[in-house]
């Protein structure tokens, strides 16, 4: 099952009560975390996110409310005792971005291995079964959304293997795919102990962009969609457009069209101290929407799934 958080939920400055926009993803102890803004570190903490198990750091874009936070979340990681390597991965442009920042934190007890992505739908990254997919958006400057996937193995039916009379420490062989042969020869293939393919676990992020049509089929069918509600306000949709950034009903009408599970709003804007208020005009459009706060959490993927 897959671990989701949004240890903040803030758009350009941290307030006393909204830490900027990050999210954690984390799978089997293997995390990756979305962004890094001011004070990240503590957002992170506060939300229960274990850092030591960081693996992947995935940035949006260059915005200082999306990285500034980078050599502070450096800091705090080397002092869990990390030494295994960190992957850093971002839009074209981010060897000079974090080689600016590391600046002042030139030294640390772990390995840090950059990757430059193009936005190429094909390119893909794997951290331990996690596979992450980007998307370009529309934001005036280089920025990208990302898609992270587990696949799942078919559900294993025991009825099936008790009626071939397959021993049961050789259950765990089959239900990985691989084929086994019985004392009396019989060869069993997984298909016939397996019952059917299982959709993906899919959690789906997209931040600072404009409302293109693109982002619907990248999030086509995910678990959760956790996009941009810089403003509740509808009037203030053409302005928050010119700007590169979404109003709740721009993020609602996406997850309508994409036939994803949930979505989670994101990235308020200082101005906007009460997200809820504004919730019930979105619902009108996509019912599962929420308005995610600092600190929640949810658990994706379950046996009956």
């Amino acid at each position: 099952m897959l671990d989701v958080c949004l240890p903040g939920t803030g758009g350009v400055l941290p307030l006393e009560n909204r830490w900027l926009t990050c999210c954690w993803v984390e799978y089997q102890g293997k995390a990756i975390l979305i962004d890094c803004g001011e004070g990240t570190q503590i957002a992170l903490k506060k939300a229960g996110c274990k850092l030591s198990r960081l693996d992947v750091l995935l940035i949006t874009h260059f915005h200082a409310d999306h990285i500034a936070g980078l050599p502070g979340l450096l800091l705090t990681l080397g002092n869990t005792g990390k030494t295994t390597p960190l992957i850093i991965a971002g839009p074209v442009g981010l060897e000079r971005v974090v080689s600016a920042l590391t600046a002042i934190v030139p030294v640390q007890p772990y390995p840090i291995d950059l990757v430059e992505l193009k936005g190429d739908r094909a390119e893909k990254l794997k951290k331990s079964e996690m596979e992450i997919s980007c998307l370009p958006l529309r934001h005036g400057m280089p920025c990208l959304g990302y898609r992270i996937a587990i696949k799942r193995k078919p559900i294993f039916n025991p009825f099936k293997a008790q009626q071939l009379e397959i021993p049961k420490p050789l259950y765990e062989t089959l239900h990985a795919g691989q084929a086994i042969q019985l004392e009396d020869g019989r060869v069993i293939e997984p298909n016939m102990v397996l019952d059917g393919v299982r959709d993906p676990i899919q959690v789906c992020y997209c931040t600072d962009t404009q409302p293109i049509d693109e982002i619907s089929d990248f999030a086509r069918g995910a678990d959760l969609l956790i996009c941009e509600g810089m403003y509740g306000d509808d009037t203030l949709h053409n302005k928050m457009k010119e700007k590169g950034h979404m109003v709740f009903s721009d993020s609602a009408q996406i997850a309508k069209k994409a036939g994803v599970k949930q979505l989670w709003l994101t990235h308020y804007s200082p101005a906007m101290a009460n997200p809820e208020q504004y919730l019930d005009e979105a619902r009108k459009i996509f019912p599962q929407t929420v308005a995610a706060h600092d600190g929640i959490c949810t658990t994706l993927g379950n046996s009956k799934d």
